[in-house]
């Protein structure tokens, strides 16, 4: 154990009713030096806590700028991802860094897994933060494992067995448009993509697209062999929605052109009740824990889901991702 560079950060996460080791810590032995001096120490603490903890956050280590992060990412051995088949908006602020979801301040952004709306999920994911928010702005984590235990025996039964479908309308106004959220202005393009993908589309007659995909409900870590309460139900449901905003929506655009919902694998709605439970095992299994500038957060992404606070001020946190999830 490296117990001579590790320890638990002054300000420790707090745990919605929870007790583990979610984030493992690990602080530069030195403040200040970069993560290039100790990069055999941090090499060796991922290779030693990663997927027992599921996530680590390293503090006190320099990063000259978003390149220098890109290159942590890439130290771990793989090559780093594309955000492709995006859900939220971003801004590419170099070859493979990307801004964090860019939805407003005041929205809080629900737990999830990244990509876990799909057949296809980065196995790791970083974070990087720049510049701490004065007032909230935490990216809260929570262990999928944990999650998965939680969740109603019948519920999560139901949610394997049946899978789920994912039914997204692009543009208009109200979502991602679909030149953003594929990342090419070529029809073939993304007709090729859903094809590989297993992503049924169809382009409506205002020339929108529209696409479904049957995705998993829960997974079993591919290393670990540990199931995972692994699918973006609760957040793609129309009942995410504000209740004054979804009836708007519906009656401008009726619930089958709304820009995300998602129903059993089967086409038949999930009940409200079960997606109220999940919620509430995703918060009650919460940990949360602030900022400082220039922490870096490692989660597998099987293991552990993340979200966003709201904030108050300035904030600038930063993404990576890599490894796709091996298939089936």
């Amino acid at each position: 154990m490296l117990t001579d560079s590790l320890s638990r950060a002054d300000q420790s996460p707090v745990h919605a009713g929870v007790e583990g080791p979610l984030p493992f810590v690990l602080r530069a032995p030195v403040p200040g030096d970069s993560w290039r001096d100790h990069a055999e120490l941090i090499r060796r603490a991922v290779d030693s806590d990663l997927q027992t903890t599921g996530g680590i956050l390293f503090r006190d280590f320099a990063f000259r700028d978003t390149n220098d992060f890109e290159d942590f990412a890439r130290s771990f051995g793989h090559e780093l991802l594309t955000y492709d088949y995006a859900s939220t908006p971003r801004t590419k602020l170099n070859s493979r860094v990307y801004t964090s979801t860019e939805y407003p301040a005041h929205q809080v952004i629900p737990l999830h897994n990244e990509q876990s709306y799909s057949l296809n999920w980065p196995m790791k994911i970083w974070f990087h933060c720049i510049q701490a928010a004065p007032v909230g702005g935490e990216t809260p984590i929570a262990d999928s494992r944990l999650v998965y235990q939680r969740i109603d025996p019948v519920i999560r039964q139901r949610f394997a067995g049946k899978r789920l479908m994912y039914v997204r309308n692009y543009g208009n106004g109200l979502d991602l448009t679909w030149q953003q959220a594929f990342s090419t202005e070529d029809r073939n393009e993304v007709e090729r993509f859903c094809r590989l993908s297993h992503i049924d589309f169809e382009w409506k007659d205002d020339g929108e697209l529209r696409t479904r995909q049957v995705c998993q409900a829960v997974a079993q870590h591919p290393v670990t062999g540990e199931w995972v309460w692994f699918n973006q139900a609760h957040l793609f449901h129309i009942s995410n929605l504000p209740a004054a905003l979804r009836e708007t929506l519906v009656s401008i655009v009726g619930e089958e052109g709304v820009p995300r919902n998602v129903f059993y694998g089967d086409g038949s709605p999930i009940e409200l009740e079960a997606l109220e439970h999940v919620r509430d095992v995703l918060q009650r299994t919460q940990i949360s824990f602030p900022w400082q500038a220039g922490d870096a957060l490692m989660l597998d992404n099987m293991l552990v889901a993340h979200g966003r606070s709201t904030f108050q001020g300035p904030r600038k946190v930063v993404v990576a991702m890599a490894e796709p999830a091996p298939l089936g």
